[in-house]
């Protein structure tokens, strides 16, 4: 096998194959263990903090607390939006979750919960506090409707 690797490759590019094999492995190992460990310390306490509701991510958006991230599809983003969550689509998350800080809640969204559930769970995998929105955006969006849009808004530009 290694007679075949050394036909296709020089030795520098099956170092670089090498070491690009192990870091992977590595990071896949840190990621695996992230997961395990919030996976074994599951209790009541994680199961309540793994869900917030619209009243309590507007409350945590106002004090700077938390990030909602958008995981819809960007066609969905298009046709309604929510202007003060940051938009990542689940398919991008992979490429772009470090861009999001780990001093944070990170709250994921989605119209209903399936898909934000899976982002949590990638982000949790990552290191992250994260959450996900209970009742998902349809639910926010009729929560912040007329004056509590209005207080919300307010709240959330300082004003």
């Amino acid at each position: 096998m290694l007679q075949k690797l050394k036909a296709y490759f020089n030795m520098n590019q099956l170092s670089s194959l090498f070491i690009l094999v192990v870091v992977f492995w590595n990071f896949s190992l840190c990621a695996q263990n992230e997961l395990d460990d919030y996976m074994l310390n599951f209790d009541y306490e994680s199961r309540k903090e793994m869900k917030l509701t619209s009243a309590e991510i507007t409350q945590l958006l106002v004090d700077g607390e938390a990030i909602l991230v958008d995981i819809r599809f960007e066609e969905e983003q298009q046709a309604w939006g929510m202007p003060f969550a940051l938009k990542m689509p689940l398919p991008s998350l992979p490429n772009q979750y470090t861009q999001l800080p780990k001093d944070q809640l990170i709250v994921t969204a989605c119209p209903h919960k399936d898909r934000a559930i899976i982002a949590m769970l990638f982000l949790k995998s990552k290191g992250y506090n994260a959450a996900y929105l209970k009742h998902g955006l349809l639910d926010l969006a009729t929560y912040l409707r007329g004056d509590q849009a209005a207080d919300f808004i307010k709240k959330l530009n300082n004003e």
